[in-house]
This record gives C-alpha cells, sequence and structure tokens, in this order.
C-alpha cells in the first residue's frame, strides 16, 4: 500500500454534502481533526493546485480556509479550469511542518476518492506554507508534479529559528539580560517585556544601534515598505527592520512560537555553541547599516561584539536537533521541477534561497524575485505568472524563459485589480507594476 493509501486508512473523515455555486463545487469537512475546503470547477480540467498556508499567529484561523495566497487569483484558476484545495491543518498555528504533510497527504488522498485522481498534481504556499510546499513534494514525489514556493523560508525550520535565536540572543545580551530565548517559562510574559525593551531601544541611538546589529544577524533588511524604495536614512532602516521584527519574528524568538516548538521535539532543537558572531555580521547582508548605526551611535561595534562572544551560549539538545532536521528541513531531493519567489527585500531572507537552491539540482528549480520590500509583497498577476513558469515546465518539460522582461510583460497583461497590493505592516494600499529582477542573494549569515 502507497503511503497515501496508509494514512486513509487511518483517518477519520467528516464532510459536509458538496455545494455548487456559479459553476463551482465546494466540498468541506474535517480530516483526522483538520479541516479542509476544496473547489471544483465544473469544468474540470483533471490538474489540482494544492495550497498550503503559513505560520498563523497564536488564537488565529481564517474565516474560510485560503485556498491561494492572493483571493483575486482564484477566479482566475477556477476559470482556467483548475481545482483548488488545501487543508487546514490539524495544527494549525505556529510552525507546523509535520502535521501539514500528514494532512495535505491525508486531504489528497480524499481528492482521489471523492472528486478523482488528478492527472497533476502542483502544491504551492507562502510564507511558512511556502516550506511546506517544498517539504510535501520530497514526501510524495511520485504524486506532486511541480512546487511553486513563494516568500518561504526553505532553508528550513533549523534556519529560521537560528536566524530568530541568534536575533533574541543579542538583544538578550546587549539590551535585556533578563529576557528568555530558549526554555521560556512564561511566553506571554517574555515577549510583553521584549516588546517593551525594543521599543525604548528605538528611542535612543544607541538602542538603535543594538537592535541593527541583532535584527542583521537574522539578515532582516532595513526596508519592509512595499510601495517605497528603501530610505537611506539610518534611523528609518532600523525602524522598519524593527517593526518587521516585532510582527514576524517576535514569537519565533521570544514567544509561543519558540516554546511551542520545544514542546513538539521534545526539547530545545536550536543552540548557539560555537557561534562566532563576528562571522556571522560579516556574513549578513546588513553589515554596512550596522557600521553606519554604531558610527551614528558613537557606538564601540568591537566591543558589543566581544560582549556576545563572552556570554554563556545556549545550549541545543541533540535529539531534538535531530527531530527539526528530519521533520522541517528540504533536502532539496526529489523529482518534481520547484519555481521559489521572493521579494528582495523580505524579512523572511531571500537569503534562504541560496540555501535551498544549492541542495536542488539546478535544472529542476527556477528562482524568481521581485524588487519589493515586505514578507511575501508579490502581487496576484506576479503570483500567477510564477505559477504559469511551473505549468509550462511541468507540463512541457522544458523551462520557458524567465528574464525579468518577459516576466514582468505576463504580469502586467492582468489588469489593475491582479496587480493591488497591500501592505499589511504600514497599512497602505495600491497598485504595483510588475517588478521582476535578476538578483543572486548571499548564502544565510549561518
Amino acid at each position: 500500500m502507497t503511503l497515501t493509501g496508509i494514512l486513509a486508512a487511518a483517518l477519520i473523515v467528516t464532510g459536509a454534502p458538496a455545494i455548487a455555486t456559479d459553476d463551482v463545487r465546494v466540498h468541506t469537512g474535517v480530516i483526522d481533526g483538520a479541516r479542509y475546503r476544496v473547489e471544483v470547477p465544473s469544468d474540470w480540467n483533471g490538474k489540482l493546485l494544492l495550497y498550503n498556508h503559513g505560520i498563523y499567529p497564536p488564537g488565529y484561523v481564517p474565516e474560510e480556509i485560503e485556498l491561494a495566497n492572493r483571493e483575486e487569483a482564484k477566479p482566475v484558476l477556477l476559470g482556467e479550469g483548475y481545482a483548488l484545495a488545501a487543508s487546514l491543518y490539524s495544527k494549525p498555528n505556529g510552525f507546523s511542518a509535520r502535521e501539514a504533510v500528514h494532512d495535505q497527504t491525508a486531504l489528497l488522498s480524499w481528492f482521489d476518492r471523492a472528486v478523482g485522481r488528478p492527472e497533476q498534481v502542483l502544491t504551492w504556499g507562502a510564507s511558512g506554507g511556502g516550506l511546506n510546499a517544498a517539504l510535501l513534494s520530497e514526501r510524495l514525489p511520485h504524486r506532486i508534479d511541480g512546487v511553486l514556493a513563494m516568500c518561504g523560508p526553505v532553508a528550513g525550520g533549523s534556519a529560521l529559528f537560528g536566524q530568530a535565536l541568534d536575533l533574541g540572543f543579542a538583544v538578550r545580551t546587549l539590551l535585556a539580560p533578563e529576557l528568555e530565548v530558549a526554555r521560556i517559562a512564561d511566553p506571554g510574559a517574555n515577549l510583553a517585556k521584549a516588546r517593551q525593551v525594543v521599543a525604548k531601544a528605538l528611542e535612543s541611538p544607541g538602542g538603535r544601534a543594538r537592535l541593527a546589529l541583532a535584527n542583521a544577524f537574522a539578515d532582516v533588511p532595513g526596508w519592509s515598505t512595499a510601495h517605497h524604495p528603501r530610505s537611506t536614512d539610518v534611523a528609518a532602516q532600523i525602524r522598519q527592520q524593527t517593526e518587521f521584527v516585532l510582527a514576524v519574528y517576535d514569537q519565533l524568538a521570544w514567544g509561543a512560537h519558540r516554546a511551542d516548538l520545544e514542546v513538539q521535539a521534545g526539547g530545545n532543537p536550536i543552540g548557539n555553541t560555537g557561534v562566532d558572531y563576528r562571522d556571522v555580521l560579516a556574513r549578513s547582508s546588513e553589515r554596512d547599516l550596522v557600521k553606519q548605526a554604531y558610527r551614528a551611535a558613537g557606538l564601540d561595534l568591537g566591543a558589543d561584539l566581544a560582549a556576545l562572544a563572552a556570554a554563556p551560549r545556549v545550549e541545543a539538545d541533540n535529539a531534538a536537533a535531530r527531530w527539526l532536521t528530519r521533520v522541517g528541513t528540504p533536502t532539496g531531493r526529489g523529482r518534481p521541477p520547484v519555481v521559489t519567489l521572493h521579494p528582495i527585500g523580505d524579512g523572511v531572507a531571500p537569503e534562504h534561497e541560496r540555501t535551498y537552491g544549492e541542495r536542488v539540482d539546478p535544472g529542476r528549480i527556477r528562482q524568481l524575485f521581485v524588487n519589493r520590500g515586505g514578507h511575501c509583497q508579490h502581487t496576484a498577476a506576479e503570483e500567477l505568472t510564477a505559477l504559469r513558469v511551473l505549468r509550462d515546465r511541468v507540463e512541457t518539460g522544458r523551462w520557458p524563459s524567465t528574464s525579468p522582461e518577459r516576466l514582468n510583460a505576463e504580469a502586467n497583461r492582468f489588469g489593475p485589480e491582479f496587480r493591488f497590493l497591500y501592505d499589511w505592516l504600514h497599512g497602505e494600499g495600491g497598485t504595483a507594476t510588475a517588478a521582476f529582477q535578476r538578483h543572486h542573494p548571499a548564502p544565510l549569515p549561518r
């Protein structure tokens, strides 16, 4: 029996009757504790797009299960005849790589039985869902025909939580020794304290310089605006970095996501024993911003790096570290072609793409970038264009041109409603011109 069949035999499945609206049949239900949603057009083309959602914050679930990163993409894909499916996962919040692979596999089995076995399955996802899509394709190489991983930490969970630890460790060492960065006793109180510390540090040049150093260890760029270019002002760049950290990395570094990871792993899977933070800074894409900030503040960068070198380290539990590597780190080995898509100013560092890309056979991968700040800040037009690159590779066996000129021309053919972008971090919306650009990210700092 296949892996899909084994899982299907063990699952508890409940479902509501399918609802047909506007020539689309909607299926909802629960498989082994995981809610799902499936939409199948009446003229189904036999192809399935299996969407993976990202890392939801504690307590949050969407009103309707996401079938695409941009809602505007759904009618286009249904109109092209694709069936759309997604699981909410039995563990929708926090790091859920293990549950995502299990529950998406189960949903694929359900689809085979209830709708029909697709002739083609493409899996895609955004943010943590981009990582989950890559992992799923490696677990099911003979069922998944192609992968689109968007703005994801595709170097893996160990790399992502390593970034968060390095950031949190620097803040603790240089600004607030009472903060906990591992084995956190009270995540809520610890996170509240971290937010207070960071807010106070932003008020002074010295505090901003030390925040810039901490942020640089995670390769968080000093640019998080989707509709504006990167500022040349040092303080403005550090504020943008830090706003992003407080919106995305806070739970990973000091709060519930970090604590939950240790519960899952049965111990602390991430440490920094042996890490030389001078070397980490030297490899960071934000090292120049750090040097500018320290000069502006009149602080001694060497003294702070020496303090980090002397600070007691966080030791990882070996068994927990092995668990995270096994469950949450793509090997790059597999059969399906892969497309990645990432803003070059994304705080979930595009450097992940360099690390992941080096694991994958070059003939199997194309990595696309848009010249924009912010996490997952690509438009529906850009995401649909990337998806068509993958489709063409799957269906013809050859990669189409991925020159920025061609991709921008294709994305700009979509109407303005497909090029609208809401900058959720800064509360600003607007129409964005397609911004595909050649980019060669550096490796992750460690």
